[in-house]
C-alpha cells in the first residue's frame, strides 16, 4: 500500500505539472463543479456532478453529469470540487450550452484526509473544448487514483 501512495502521490505531482503548461486557443471561461463523495472500487467509480460554466462576459451555464473512472479507483471521497479554465482551439466559434457532450482524459488523485487531485480533459459537442485544471482538484477521504477520465455534460433542468 505504501508503494501505491508514493506512485499515486508522485503521478499527481506530474500531471499537475504538465497541466500547468500554457494552451494554445482562446479561453472561453471557467468550469465549476461539485462532484458527489462516493466509493471508488480498484476497476473504477461513477458520480454524479453538478457544474456552473461562467464565460469571460460574466455569463453563467449550468450543467449536470457524471464523472467516470476506469483504472485504479480505490477508496471512500467526500464531496469534491473541480475548477478548469475553458478553452477552444483559436477561431472557434461555439453557441449556448457548447460545454455539452463527452470528454476524455487522464486523472491522478490522492487523499488521506484531505487529498489533491488533477483532471485535463477535451471533449464538448464538436470535440473542440479543452479543460485544463484552474487548480488541483480538492476531495477528503482515503483514496488512490490514476485512471481514464470520461465526463458527460448536459445542459441542466
Amino acid at each position: 500500500m505504501k508503494n501505491v501512495l508514493i506512485l499515486a502521490a508522485a503521478a499527481v505531482a506530474m500531471t499537475v505539472s504538465a497541466v500547468s503548461a500554457e494552451v494554445d486557443g482562446t479561453k472561453l471561461g471557467v468550469l465549476e463543479c461539485e462532484v458527489e463523495g462516493g466509493i471508488g472500487f480498484l476497476v473504477g467509480s461513477s458520480k454524479k456532478l453538478q457544474c456552473t460554466f461562467t464565460g469571460q462576459d460574466d455569463s453563467t451555464e449550468s450543467y449536470s453529469g457524471a464523472i467516470n473512472k476506469i483504472g485504479l479507483d480505490f477508496g471512500i471521497t467526500g464531496k469534491s470540487y473541480i475548477k478548469w479554465v475553458v478553452f477552444t482551439p483559436a477561431g472557434s466559434e461555439i453557441g449556448k450550452f457548447a460545454l455539452s457532450g463527452s470528454y476524455g482524459g487522464v486523472s491522478t488523485g490522492l487523499s488521506l484526509g484531505i487529498g489533491l487531485g488533477a483532471n485535463a480533459l477535451v471533449g464538448g459537442q464538436e470535440k473542440n473544448i479543452g479543460l485544463q485544471p484552474f487548480s488541483v482538484e480538492g476531495q477528503t477521504g482515503l483514496n488512490v487514483a490514476l485512471a481514464i477520465t470520461t465526463i458527460n455534460l448536459e445542459p441542466a433542468q
